[in-house]
């Protein structure tokens, strides 16, 4: 379907540029059509371009070009039950078709996590045993599955984040020698702590240096005892930040190993995550949700022409 815009100036006609919007859901497939969406498109001198109901998940829209900042669009979807979402800016051209891609998700969201069995995941992870039997890291393990679906969500999202991190050599994952389980160290739904290979911390200083992370001042502030602390910089929301406790030590198999603490969050910008996650989630005692990261990061990767973020499990509801 095309919803096309008029748009003219002094001298006739301006020139046009494309946007097809794709709508997903939490499966990371299209929308079963028919459904009702709303759907709200400004362009970046903030003058309304589309706002109308549509039932179609595949959408072509025709709107004005301006050569300049006028092209930085701001893309809004909803439909009722679902939360809503959207990306800003998405930079269009005359050139070319910009495709956006969105997931919406219940407002209820529920877990599907047939791909995430213990064999599966042990498969992927093998640092989620080694530090007692398989069959009682099974039972931990199994432990989640069935009674704290978002830690295991959380876990999966960032699990799936870092093995798309390369490193000078390897991902996070290949220096991850054991999951933390005890005390304050065990998974949570917004982080989870592991041992890791020392070695892990210059290798992302290297990637600092190549431009992948920006180092967090004063990390102790907002991850007490930590030493390090660096935040993916590849996207605009949803990236990866490490966090090493490098006082708090110990030899795995011969591998000297610090405490590594993993979370996602959702802003890149830290003025942004101070004011718009860290102070709203301390006030109301929240987490962060690992189904808005599994929504941002989705969403953030197609935006950025990478492999897709493709966690062990899906939302539904």
């Amino acid at each position: 379907m095309h919803a096309r815009v008029g748009y003219f100036g002094s001298g006739g006609s301006m020139p046009n540029s494309q946007l097809r919007l794709r709508i997903f859901d939490g499966s990371r497939q299209l929308f079963a059509a028919p459904k009702d969406f709303l759907v709200k498109i400004v362009d970046g001198n903030q003058q309304q371009q589309i706002w109308q109901d549509y039932t179609q998940n595949d959408l072509t829209f025709t709107l004005p070009f301006f050569d300049n900042q006028g092209d930085d669009y701001s893309v809004l979807v909803a439909s009722d039950g679902y939360k809503q979402a959207g990306f800003t800016p998405v930079k269009l051209s005359n050139t070319y078709t910009k495709t956006l891609d969105v997931m919406l998700v219940a407002n209820d969201p529920g877990f599907s996590f047939v791909d995430a069995r213990w064999d599966a995941a042990k498969a992927r992870y093998p640092f989620l045993t080694g530090d007692v039997a398989d069959a009682a890291a099974e039972a931990r393990y199994e432990t989640l599955l069935d009674s704290e679906e978002e830690v295991l969500a959380c876990f999966l999202n960032l699990g799936e984040a870092m093995s798309q991190i390369s490193l000078s050599q390897g991902t996070p994952l290949t220096y991850i020698k054991q999951m933390r389980w005890d005390g304050d160290f065990k998974p949570a739904q917004d982080r989870f702590f592991s041992w890791c290979d020392r070695e892990l911390v210059d290798q992302v200083r290297i990637g600092a240096q190549a431009g992948q992370f920006a180092e967090e001042p004063a990390p102790g502030l907002l991850h007490p005892g930590a030493t390090h602390s660096w935040k993916q910089v590849q996207f605009g929301e949803a990236n990866v930040q490490l966090t090493f406790h490098e006082n708090d030590t110990q030899t795995i198999g011969g591998v000297d190993c610090v405490t590594l603490e993993v979370d996602m969050d959702y802003y890149r910008d830290p003025a942004a995550h101070i004011l718009l996650e860290v102070i709203p989630n301390g006030l109301t005692h929240s987490l962060t949700n690992p189904v808005e990261v599994y929504v941002l990061r989705w969403m953030a990767g197609r935006q950025a022409g990478v492999p897709e973020f493709n966690p062990m499990y899906t939302i539904t509801g």
